[in-house]
């Protein structure tokens, strides 16, 4: 098996000096539209980001268990690690981070380990470290597909921390928007920071990991609007800055949602597998219901 060094480690200096440079240039410039760092979000965020590192320890064993099985078993090709092939394997994992991404936000057994990212009401590059606990150690199913088409597991991880890493860079206020042919095929800090929205206009749109065309394409984008302020965090805020808490609190919520009181299999399934907001008595509403709802009153003003 080819070895590939884990730039993640070798990536956390980098990762601090950025938000350095960020602190250090939000206050020099005092951009009232930028909230800039709360000392307790901000250590949070990074607490979560070493529990998330810790724990990647023991998630990748099972990762690498899972790509390294399909692939020695059940693979269709052995595609060559050639530089063709890293090209093929940059866009088949940015589909595959897309729709692991959006199912994350689609089915709440996903969401319960994603929620974590949303959880800060503040939007900077610490907020970038804010990493889930669990989730490593099932949503690498939506990657299954790669090692089956041939391509070694070594290279699937190697390429999915460079996506990774990319994404640290658009968690910032302090860029504004980049050139338009940038814009329309990358994702960058103005796409993203429609998805870190809780407006309902924002909600669920601008899954994209490094290209923004899959949203294009599967018809989630949102463009960021001078006149629709980004509103960071979640439709009902968690409210703490206790790492365990952040990591495990939708956990929860979903399983007392789904075998407390009376409610039928069915239902108790149904809060398993449907998205966030979901209710069996139709008490709650989802993000499809918010957003088309605030498009309805913001059309009859």
């Amino acid at each position: 098996m080819p070895e590939f060094p884990n730039i993640i480690l070798f990536a956390i200096p980098f990762f601090i000096i950025s938000m350095i440079l960020e602190l250090y240039v939000t206050t020099r410039d005092q951009l009232k539209r930028v909230k800039g760092y709360e000392a307790k979000d901000a250590f949070a965020s990074i607490a979560m980001g070493l529990g998330n590192v810790f724990l990647g320890f023991f998630s990748k064993v099972v990762v690498l268990w899972a790509l390294m099985l399909v692939y020695e078993n059940f693979r269709v090709f052995t595609i060559p690690l050639a530089w063709w092939s890293f090209v093929l394997l940059f866009f088949a994992d940015d589909l595959s981070y897309y729709w692991f991404h959006r199912i994350s936000h689609e089915c709440r057994l996903f969401w319960a380990s994603h929620v974590v990212h949303h959880s800060s009401q503040h939007y900077n590059l610490s907020t970038a470290l804010r990493q889930t606990w669990s989730g490593g150690f099932y949503s690498f199913v939506f990657w299954l597909w790669l090692p089956l088409l041939g391509f070694h597991p070594g290279m699937i991880l190697l390429q999915m921390s460079i996506s990774l890493l990319y994404q640290f860079w658009i968690h910032t206020e302090t860029i504004d928007k980049l050139p338009n042919w940038f814009e329309a095929i990358m994702n960058t800090p103005s796409h993203h920071r429609v998805h870190h929205g809780s407006n309902p206009l924002y909600l669920d749109r601008n899954h994209a990991g490094i290209l923004i065309i899959w949203d294009k394409l599967f018809g989630t984008f949102q463009p960021e609007l001078k006149d629709e302020k980004v509103v960071y965090g979640l439709v009902k805020n968690i409210d703490t800055y206790n790492p365990v808490k952040i990591a495990f609190i939708e956990w929860w919520q979903m399983f007392k949602d789904a075998f407390s009181g009376r409610k039928s299999l069915k239902n108790r399934l149904f809060y398993l597998v449907k998205p966030p907001g979901w209710k069996h008595d139709g008490s709650g509403k989802i993000s499809e219901e918010l957003r088309e709802e605030w498009l309805r009153e913001k059309s009859n003003n």
